[in-house]
């Protein structure tokens, strides 16, 4: 059988991660300091850890002979891409990342980046969000990029303000109930 039939598809090895949305045109990438510490020891690892175990892994597999049924080999090849693809994805996206610390704004009732805010729709719905920077936001623990619409209609408001949100049921009123900041680490 021809290799082409066999071969899994390279398509999207010269593609950035799409695992994470691109930044809009024109945008800084602004990331707080832990995410950007984040990102950096992931990035770490994988050239100083992780890859070098799967280099090694496919020079072993490679010297036991026939690569074409080599499971060993196979998979340690597509692995090695996918660690290659983070990489470069990484790389990029710190070379580009804009620290943004939001301890300063620590005490300050104005929403920016790094703000937690808590608000409500009409219904008395509340909710609390932290807005950080695209390449570290986790849903699951409330967090939304700053280039999200929720982020975007909270932006420069304070607490107190009325902010109307464009959503798939129509325009939405919240009111901003409080906003918060990490505090400024302590010097020693």
């Amino acid at each position: 059988m021809s290799k082409a039939f066999t071969r899994e598809s390279d398509s999207g090895d010269d593609e950035d991660d799409l695992s994470l949305p691109p930044l809009p045109a024109g945008t800084k990438n602004y990331i707080t300091p832990e995410g950007y510490h984040r990102l950096r020891t992931e990035l770490l690892n994988l050239i100083d850890i992780e890859r070098p175990k799967i280099v090694d892994i496919v020079s072993w597999a490679a010297s036991n002979g026939d690569r074409s049924e080599n499971g060993d080999y196979l998979y340690g090849k597509k692995r090695l891409r996918e660690i290659d693809r983070r990489i470069r994805f990484l790389t990029k996206r710190l070379d580009i990342a804009e620290i943004a610390d939001p301890s300063l704004h620590h005490g300050n009732d104005q929403v920016f980046f790094g703000a937690t805010v808590t608000y409500c729709n009409l219904q008395g719905d509340e909710k609390t969000i932290t807005i950080k920077g695209i390449d570290e936001t986790d849903n699951l623990k409330g967090e939304v990029s700053w280039v999200s619409p929720i982020a975007r209609a909270l932006l420069k408001s304070r607490e107190g303000d009325e902010v109307q949100l464009m959503t798939p049921g129509g325009l939405e009123r919240l009111e901003i109930i409080k906003v918060s900041y990490p505090p400024r680490p302590t010097q020693h």
